[in-house]
């Protein structure tokens, strides 16, 4: 359960929260949160916390807790107050003022982070509801009854013709997604095409130094500009093998800990499979979903940056934030941008910035 490390008040907001914790407790509705929060209403069950009220004022509150179910509150602005936990949804949509924006969401499948209850929101997917309900029923982990309604299927056709020509949005949100399209640049341009102009584009980014690509090197621009001047509209052989041939079970704390032995890492597949898998792809045109892309953030800033000093990219970096300590994504947003010196200092600002902080020093070499 979240709320167990808590500073004390150093930073400023404690009259605020005094204030703020008095309006609370005046309309505070003790069944609806814990029947928002089950973690919350384990602990009063176990007695390590007095109340729902308790919680509330004493971590929810900064936690951007619900306080009902079916309604959570709106994401946190950024940058984030020093008395606030942010949450993995407020780390993406931060500054969204949901319920006064029209969104679209990529992959969202059963996890949207948007509901039609929060907001006008659009789902976006590779294939309509029913295929992806017969793609998972087998899967471990999905419940096909909770895959939302995909409003748009995303492609042979560009995104503005999926949605229609006429029609934009403020914003996309894409988690754990781009490390799949086969064309990033494209991608990209496609999306920055249904932004309006002060919209922008919220992505949750896979660290490979901590998940089960943990083997594979970053991107880089060769293969980025390859898959762009093939105008790849499915995983390429090379990324469809690669992906295969190296995929490894990896725990993220070991990861955190690393580095870690390369020979003593379980394989998810081979080599063999992956060729399999390139011949049927060419042969038949089958797609076969794999991670055509890994990235770190500092690579993923400077893959952006190649991007714009060769006019490849339209949008800028908006914010940044960082791999957590034992997380394993970090978290971007984009946002549409006309003037090609303001696009690169921005991935530039981004790159320097991980930099300087060591974010690139962190454990992630392979023992061979």
């Amino acid at each position: 359960m979240s709320g167990l490390r808590h500073e004390p008040d150093r930073d400023g907001f404690g009259a605020f929260r005094e204030q703020a914790m008095q309006t609370a407790a005046a309309d505070f509705d003790e069944a609806a949160y814990l029947a928002a929060n089950p973690d919350v209403a384990a602990a009063v069950d176990a007695g390590t916390i007095a109340s729902g009220l308790t919680h509330y004022t004493r971590h929810g509150m900064n936690e951007n807790r619900s306080l009902r179910p079916g309604v959570r509150a709106l994401p946190l602005k950024f940058p984030f107050r020093p008395d606030l936990v942010p949450q993995r949804r407020d780390r993406i949509l931060a500054n969204l003022d949901l319920p006064a924006l029209e969104g679209m969401e990529i992959g969202a499948l059963t996890t949207p982070l948007v509901t039609p209850a929060e907001g006008d929101i659009r789902y976006v997917d590779h294939a309509d509801t029913a295929s992806l309900r017969d793609i998972y029923r087998t899967h471990d982990g999905v419940d096909i009854s909770k895959i939302v309604t995909v409003d748009h299927v995303w492609g042979e056709r560009t995104l503005q013709e999926c949605i229609g020509s006429d029609r934009k949005v403020d914003y996309v949100v894409a988690s754990h997604v781009i490390e799949h399209v086969p064309d990033l640049v494209a991608w990209f341009a496609e999306v920055r095409t249904v932004l309006r102009p002060h919209g922008s584009l919220r992505l949750a980014v896979p660290d490979r130094r901590f998940t089960f690509d943990y083997l594979r090197c970053e991107s880089r621009i060769h293969d980025v500009l390859d898959a762009y001047l093939r105008q790849a509209r499915t995983p390429l052989p090379r990324a469809v093998i690669e992906h295969h041939s190296l995929l490894r079970y990896v725990e993220v704390a070991a990861a955190w800990n690393g580095p870690l032995d390369a020979a003593g890492l379980q394989p998810y597949a081979s080599t063999r499979i992956g060729l399999d898998l390139a011949r049927d792809a060419i042969a038949n045109g089958t797609y076969h979903d794999v991670h055509c892309w890994v990235f770190t953030p500092t690579s993923f800033a400077a893959l952006c940056l190649e991007l714009a000093e060769l006019d490849l990219l339209a949008l800028a970096c908006d914010y940044f934030i960082d791999t957590a300590p034992n997380e394993a994504e970090f978290y971007v947003s984009m946002a549409p941008a006309d003037r090609r010196e303001d696009i690169v200092a921005s991935w530039l600002g981004m790159h320097k910035s991980l930099q300087e902080s060591g974010a690139d020093q962190r454990p992630w070499s392979v023992i061979a």
